[in-house]
This record gives structure tokens, C-alpha cells and sequence, in this order.
């Protein structure tokens, strides 16, 4: 009896995060405006509309697929929602507007795939063998989690929007202005020691597939930034000139860069001879705002390889920051930067508590054991490591491109997690991946210097 009810509560927790995290997409939808919705915020993104189906269809192509067997009322639809794009993979998408469905009927769609599924999952055991060979349980993670990414995704997409195609439904302003003392920048030695990544693949703990196997990791000494490198500092790396300097690029990256005359941060705006922050909501002039200047930089990868050339040192290596953010100096590994005890507020921005950056230092609670802050939140982090499979990787066969169609030695680990990552997806052990030009994700970086 025991076991059934902890079955039973297994599977209404897991329900009851399924919703929710159905509630956070909605809302997101709900800040765009409706003649909006067909817009394409992201060149290599689709539409807006997309979204609003694709969630669906995911969850249905997935659950029904695997569990229930159900005949599909709408296959068409299926298809057409099934898989997104990946950013800077090719030529850019072509459709019109007119290729999509109407909002109505995309809205009758989800509507019916949210009933049909919740009246199967209503009765179903979190236990149960699916026929992809695993539990029922882990695909609902599979389900929410991937929910829970492209409200993320959707977040900085629909940032990318002109701002008054975007209804803000909260009044939050009191936490944009966040106030913090002068950030002190400074480097942090960690001494040479081991470092496990991954999850073992006997553990009870719900990871994706390129999470798996846990491995150890010999890293050597190393000197870290103690803060993420902040738009101030960039500014210096922009008047010296950072960005018309051949020497700091790749040959890749510097074709890339003029071929698209990039010459500042996608987040900034220049207008009258004044920088502005692009914030979710507003643009704030940095001479009027200065706190934004202790704001993390979010850039590419490549940006942020030639900051980091520019003042003699590297990004980290995945294994380093693992290191810096989860090790101790007694070899033990901490669940967060800040020790075991479980996230709350005033430990770092992240889980949506915001829809913009706060200053690097907003958070000494955070600190990890090695004096290193704000690594988790805040905007992921760029790592020098090409996303691949850890030793024993197996693809989920149930979704096996996850991450096996991104080995392909162009994208590159993000470790941390930003202001709009939610709080299941800020485990030590969480992988994200892009690719080097791409500059909509929210994403900063620190450097190393051996």
C-alpha cells in the first residue's frame, strides 16, 4: 500500500509541474501582441506561431507515441509542429505567414492534445514501462523540461521584438533598478583537484541523455574571473579597439564578424552617440542607468573568445568551471555553488524571478566554496569545451537527436544557468550548447588564465 501511494503522489507532483510549466508558456504568449504572433523575432528561428503548437505536438508525438497509442485528430498538424530550427544551421527559413494555420485553429489544437493527454495521464501509473523502454516518469520529465527550455528560449526570442509589439502584464520595475555595492573585480586561485561530471547512470535522478556517464577529471590549477565580465568592462574592450583588431579573431569568427558587420553586443543599441541596454521592456541609456554597466555582457561565443584573448587569458574548459562552481577545498562536491541547501531567492537571479540581468556582485550568498561568484543565473556562461558525449553516452531512443545531432564539433558547452532558467534545470549536471556566432541567448562569460 505504501508503495502505491508514493506512486500516487509521484505522479500528481509530476502532473501538477506539468501544468505549471503549461501556465508559464501560456504567459509568455499572452506578452506578445495578437497581430504580433506571426512575427519572426529571430531570423533563424521560426515564427512566433510555431511555438504556440509545437509544444503540443511535442508533448503528444512524445506521451501518445510511446504510452497510449492513441489515433491523432490531427496528423497534419503533428508534422507541421513537430521539430524546430537550430540557429545559424544553414540557410534562413523562407515561409510567409500564410504557410500557418489561423490562431483559432491552432488553439482548438492545443486545446485538444492538453485534454486528451490529461485524461490519459489522470489514471496512469509514473512507473509504467513505455514502449520506449523506459518509465512513464521520465518522458513527463522529458516533458516539462523541455517545456520549460523554450519558455527560456521564447523569453530572449521575444525579446528580440520591437517593444510595442510586447504587452507587459506586471509592474516589476523595483527589481530592475537593483542595487549593489561596486563590483571589486579580482581573479580566484583553484588549486589542482578532481572534478565528477555527469550522473551516474544508476541514479534515480531524471538527466538528459548527454548527461550521462559520470566520469572524473583531473584539473590542473587554475585563476578564474571572481565575476562574469560585465558590460563596463566590455566597453573597454570596444574602445581599445577589441572588435577592428584581426589578431584577437579566428579566421571563422572574423569572417563571420564583418561578413555581418558586427561591432558591438546584440543586447546594446547606440543612438546619438549614447549606448543603451535593449532590456526586456525598455532601453536604458547606460549615462542614466550606470548600475547596468555592472550588469553581465551577453555575446557569442566567438565575442567572447576575443575579449578573453584581448586581456591574455581563456574561457574555461567545461571541467574548470565545474570545478570553480561545485568543488571545495577538501575534494567533496557541493549540489550548488553555495553549499547543499536548496535555491531560494536571494541566492542568485534565476527560475524567472526577473526578466533582466542584475549586477554581478547582487548575490555574496551565492558564492561558491572557492570565493567565485554569481555562477549560477544571472546569464549562462561560455565554455571553450565542444559539446560531446561523455564516455557511455546512449542517445534516448525516444528523442535521439537531443544531443547526438549537435555533435558536430560546432557548438560549444554553456554551463550556469540565466535569469529565465528554471529551477529543475540549475543541477550541477544540466549541459546547454550553441554555437559560436549565435548572440540572442542570454549568455556571459569569465575567463582563466593557467
Amino acid at each position: 500500500m505504501l508503495i502505491a501511494e508514493k506512486s500516487v503522489a509521484a505522479s500528481h507532483q509530476l502532473l501538477e509541474r506539468l501544468y505549471e510549466a503549461r501556465s508559464q508558456s501560456d504567459a509568455l504568449f499572452n506578452l506578445v501582441r495578437a497581430d504580433a504572433r506571426y512575427e519572426r523575432p529571430i531570423p533563424e528561428r521560426h515564427r512566433i506561431v510555431f511555438y504556440i503548437g509545437h509544444l503540443e505536438a511535442f508533448d503528444w508525438n512524445l506521451l501518445n507515441g510511446s504510452s497510449f497509442g492513441l489515433r491523432s485528430i490531427h496528423p497534419e498538424l503533428d508534422r507541421l509542429f513537430a521539430f524546430g530550427i537550430d540557429p545559424v544551421g544553414g540557410g534562413l527559413p523562407s515561409d510567409v505567414p500564410s504557410d500557418w494555420p489561423s490562431l483559432d485553429v491552432i488553439r482548438e489544437y492545443v486545446n485538444n492534445i492538453r485534454n486528451t493527454l490529461d485524461q490519459q495521464l489522470a489514471t496512469a501509473n509514473p512507473e509504467q514501462q513505455t514502449g520506449s523502454g523506459f518509465p512513464l516518469h521520465t518522458l513527463l520529465n522529458v516533458a516539462v523540461e523541455h517545456r520549460l527550455m523554450h519558455v527560456e528560449t521564447l523569453a530572449y526570442m521575444l525579446h528580440q521584438l520591437p517593444l510595442d509589439r510586447k504587452v507587459r502584464t506586471e509592474a516589476r520595475q523595483e527589481k530592475l533598478f537593483y542595487r549593489s555595492a561596486p563590483v571589486a573585480h579580482r581573479i580566484v586561485t583553484v588549486p589542482a583537484g578532481e572534478v565528477e561530471l555527469g550522473i551516474p547512470r544508476s541514479s534515480d535522478n531524471f538527466g538528459w541523455d548527454n548527461e550521462y556517464e559520470a566520469h572524473t577529471v583531473a584539473v590542473p590549477a587554475f585563476e578564474i574571473d571572481r565575476y562574469k565580465v560585465t558590460n563596463r568592462q566590455y566597453l573597454d574592450f570596444m574602445a581599445a579597439g577589441g572588435y577592428e583588431t584581426r589578431s584577437l579573431w579566428n579566421d571563422d569568427d572574423w569572417d563571420w564578424k564583418s561578413a555581418h558587420e558586427i561591432c558591438h553586443p546584440l543586447f546594446w543599441k547606440k543612438q546619438n552617440k549614447r549606448w543603451f541596454y535593449r532590456a526586456m521592456f525598455q532601453e536604458i541609456p547606460f549615462d542614466e542607468m550606470p548600475l547596468a554597466l555592472d550588469w553581465p555582457v551577453y555575446v557569442s561565443q566567438a565575442e567572447a573568445t576575443a575579449y578573453a584573448r584581448w586581456i591574455g587569458k581563456s574561457l574555461p574548459t567545461e571541467a574548470e568551471w565545474q570545478r570553480a562552481a561545485y568543488g571545495t577545498p577538501d575534494g567533496y562536491q557541493n549540489a550548488y555553488p553555495w553549499g547543499n541547501e536548496a535555491l531560494r531567492a536571494e541566492l542568485g537571479n534565476f527560475d524567472c524571478q526577473r526578466w533582466d540581468p542584475t549586477p554581478v556582485n547582487a548575490f555574496p550568498e551565492g558564492q561558491s566554496a572557492f570565493g567565485v561568484d554569481d555562477m549560477l543565473g544571472n546569464g549562462w556562461e561560455w565554455t571553450s569545451t565542444m559539446f560531446g558525449p561523455f564516455p557511455g553516452f546512449r542517445p534516448f531512443p525516444f528523442y535521439q537527436g537531443y544531443s547526438a545531432d549537435f555533435f558536430d564539433g560546432k557548438h560549444f558547452v554553456m554551463k550556469g544557468g540565466s535569469a529565465r532558467t528554471a529551477a529543475c534545470m540549475l543541477r550541477s549536471t544540466f549541459r546547454n550548447w550553441f554555437q559560436a556566432h549565435y548572440q540572442y541567448v542570454y549568455t556571459g562569460f569569465r575567463c582563466v588564465k593557467h
